[in-house]
Formats: structure tokens, sequence, C-alpha cells
């Protein structure tokens, strides 16, 4: 059965030194927290790694992040891997749980479908889709 989540998330970026600037694009890592409200109550660390370009609006991410807290009352915790891509202002994002990281009540876990907003004014909502093995 697929299920669905939904709702807001605080993140916090910290930039780690240093930034490797050339010719064409800057390449940088960050330290990664969120809070996660709503259908994921939870909360995570990671680490991420960006380039940026010289035209405005492309650039690029990664990350793996460690998810820890309820998901509709199922508790654990799981990895995400991040994949963005903004392609001269229209963003592409992927994002995955690593597979067989899930413990507890999240063990079997599979997200698809993972959007993240961003309203004006910074505040952020996550959506995706997921299935879980039946209860043992």
């Amino acid at each position: 059965m697929v299920y669905h989540a939904k709702g807001s998330f605080e993140p916090t970026n910290t930039p780690q030194p240093p930034e490797d600037k050339a010719e064409g694009s800057t390449l940088a890592r960050m330290s990664m927290s969120k809070k996660y409200h709503g259908d994921l109550e939870a909360s995570s660390v990671g680490n991420g790694a960006t380039a940026t370009t010289d035209v405005k609006g492309s650039a690029g991410y990664v990350a793996i992040e460690r998810v820890t807290g309820t998901l509709n009352g199922r508790k654990g915790s799981f990895v995400l891997q991040h994949m963005g891509i903004l392609d001269r202002g229209a963003p592409h994002l992927t994002v995955v749980v690593v597979p067989d990281s899930a413990t507890g009540e999240l063990a079997g876990l599979v997200i698809s479908n993972f959007n993240i907003k961003i309203e004006p004014g910074g505040k952020h909502f996550y959506e995706f889709d997921y299935t879980l093995p039946s209860p043992r």
C-alpha cells in the first residue's frame, strides 16, 4: 500500500570552509540539520556539497541526511540521499531512502515523489509518497 506524507520543516545549513572557486564555478560544502513537522515528526543531520555557476539560476547539490523520529506514528530512522539540479531556474530534485538504511518500525521504508516547496519568506514544506512492509 502507498501512503502519503506532508508537512513543514526548518532547515539550518552551515557552510564549511574552504570554498573552491574557479572560472565558471564554485564548489562548497555544508553541514545541515532539519526539524520536520506534520506526518513526519523528526530531526535530521547531514552533509552536502554544492556547485554554483556563473550562469544565474544554474547550480547543483548532493547531500546525505539521517532522519530520526516518527512517520505517521512509526518510530525509527532512515538515510535520505538528495540530488538536485537548478537548470537556469528550473528545479529538478531526486530524494530517495538509501537501501537498507531504515531502522525500527521504519525498516524497509521506500520513498517516492519527494517534493520540496519553498514559499516567499522562506517557509519550507515537504510532500512524498512511501511504502512500508506490513507490521510483523
